[in-house]
This record gives structure tokens, C-alpha cells and sequence, in this order.
């Protein structure tokens, strides 16, 4: 099958300067004797003019250079149309690119766009707002939030906006509905996870997999802060057990299991972030998972 590439390049993703990026993808993809478009992406996140381009142009590969909010705006438009889709990694977490094993560097990305294979990989909702890789309510979310609005982006500025809000923290108020359990805790914050990554290399839901139909729910319930940092830390070094749902009860520390839907009354209209960006926060979230989706171009 011929191929032909859209690119969608956003332009203020992560920290590094996107002069040059442009350039690298035009040479390489001439190089590679593959036709392609590029477009820069949309600040309302809406892609669905693309439909009728991808139709008019014969589009095989639609390849996002951008962060994972950018991922998830553009497959969420785009999910139910037969393309194959690509990532240049060029966010500040980077979460489904560091799942995939695809990396930072443009050119080495670029020759797993020429050269990988697609393959089909789970999604999610968010009431209906699709999701690729993470959402979260609570803290994260209110970390989230606020980088939006700082003035730079990176790691560093996370980590700062992360100690600033973890004074201030406080838990909220949560129902939880999922299989045949029923659960009501105060929490921090709540993790539901696509991927075993949280960005930058952070592993929040290490048992997590984008091909097994269940999404990972990560509950830092309330308790004291210092407890509370303790319990996250063990979680991303992966000691915290993986709970049957038979088995799941309102406890200190991590609940930590899977599901296929969740239901969650957010009875604090805690913050809400959907693959890193904010969302509009809702007191009933419906959440659940799409297999096998969407196909998404991996190392061969």
C-alpha cells in the first residue's frame, strides 16, 4: 500500500525549540520518498477538518508531533478513520511515546514512522471524551491545571507546581463503582491508567498494558502527607499489590486494581485532567475502556 503522511506539529509542546523540527521531518520524509502534508496543531483541539483532508488526499499515517495531550485531541477526532498514527515525542512527559518505547530524538523517531509497525492498542472515555493514555482527579490533576498556566514548561516547573499544591493538599470525597464492587473513600487523588507510565519516566500503574482491555485505578487515599508520599513512592517502585475486586475495601495508603468501566461520583468537585490536560470536572464520571482502538506505529 502506498503511503502518505499528515503531520501534525505543535509548536509550543515541552521545552525545546521546534525551529528545527519542521526541517528534520521535510528532508527526512523526502529522503524517504514518502509523500506528506504538515500542519501545525489546533489550540482548541479540535481535528475534525482533518476528516475530509485524509479522504481528498489519500492519507495512509498520521503522525503527532506533540505531547500526549496532543495525541489524545488528535486520535480522539480521528479514531474511527482507517489511518495508522505516529509520534514524534516532543511534550513534557511524553508518557505513551516512553510506554512504546519511541524516542525523544526526532530522527530516530522519524525511522520508526518509515520503518515500525502498526499495531492496534487500547483507548479509553472520559464520558465520552476519549483518552489515550492517563486521567486523573484530585492532586495530579490540580498539578495539571496549573501548568497549563505557567509561563514555562519542562520537568522542573512540574516538579515545583507539584511541592507548591502538596502543601495545600487535601483529600476529597469519592463513590466508586466497578464490576460488582462499590467503594466510597476520601482520597487525594485517583489514577486511571492506560499505561504503565505517568511521564518522564514515572510508573504509576506498573501492571498496566495498552493491549489488555482493563484500565489501572490508582487511589492515594487519605491520610497523613507524610504516609501519603511514602505510599506513592512504594507505588511507583511497584510494591503495592494488585487487588481482586472481591477484595477491595476503603483502606490507608494505595488501592491499586483493574477494570474494564468505572463509575465515579465526584462528590468535591475535585479537578479533573485527561491525558495531562485540564478537563472540565463533572460530579458523575463514566469511564470506559476501548479496545484495540486505534493503531499506533511501535519499533518493529
Amino acid at each position: 500500500m502506498s503511503r502518505k503522511i499528515l503531520y501534525i506539529l505543535n509548536p509550543v509542546a515541552g521545552t525545546r525549540s521546534k525551529t528545527n523540527l519542521q526541517r528534520i521531518i521535510e528532508e527526512k520524509t523526502k529522503k524517504a520518498g514518502i509523500p506528506f502534508l504538515v500542519y501545525s496543531s489546533v489550540a482548541g483541539g479540535d481535528y475534525s477538518f482533518f476528516h475530509s483532508i485524509i479522504k481528498e488526499e489519500h492519507v495512509s499515517d498520521v503522525v503527532i508531533a506533540g505531547g500526549d495531550g496532543t495525541v489524545s485531541q488528535v486520535v480522539g477526532c480521528l479514531v474511527n478513520e482507517n489511518v495508522n498514527f505516529g509520534i514524534i515525542p516532543c511534550g513534557s512527559g511524553n508518557g505513551l511515546a516512553l510506554a512504546l518505547k519511541i524516542p525523544k530524538q526526532p530522527q530516530k523517531a522519524l525511522e520508526i514512522i518509515f520503518n515500525g509497525k502498526a499495531s492496534s492498542i487500547d483507548g479509553f472515555a472520559v464520558n465520552n471524551r476519549f483518552a489515550c493514555m492517563l486521567a486523573g482527579l484530585g492532586f495530579d490533576a490540580k498539578v495539571a491545571h496549573d501548568f497549563t498556566k505557567a509561563p514555562k514548561r519542562g520537568l522542573l516547573t512540574y516538579i515545583k507546581l507539584s511541592l507548591k499544591n502538596f502543601f495545600f493538599m487535601k483529600p476529597h470525597r469519592f463513590e466508586l463503582k466497578a464490576e460488582n464492587v462499590s467503594l466510597a473513600t476520601d482520597a487525594f487523588f485517583i489514577s486511571i491508567a492506560n499505561s504503565n507510565q505517568f511521564g518522564n519516566n514515572f510508573t504509576i500503574a506498573p501492571r498496566a498494558s495498552l493491549r489488555d482491555g482493563l484500565l489501572d485505578v490508582v487511589i492515594v487515599t487519605g491520610q497523613n502527607k507524610v504516609s501519603a508520599v511514602l505510599q506513592i513512592l512504594r507505588q511507583l517502585a511497584g510494591w503495592n499489590r494488585l487487588l481482586a475486586t472481591p477484595l477491595i475495601r476503603p483502606r490507608k495508603g494505595v488501592i491499586y486494581f483493574q477494570a474494564g468501566q468505572l463509575e465515579i461520583t465526584n462528590l468535591s468537585d475535585s479537578p479533573l485532567h485527561i491525558d495531562g490536560e485540564p478537563a472540565e470536572t463533572s460530579r458523575q464520571l463514566s469511564i470506559k475502556v476501548m479496545p484495540a482502538c486505534f493503531r499506533l506505529i511501535q519499533p518493529a
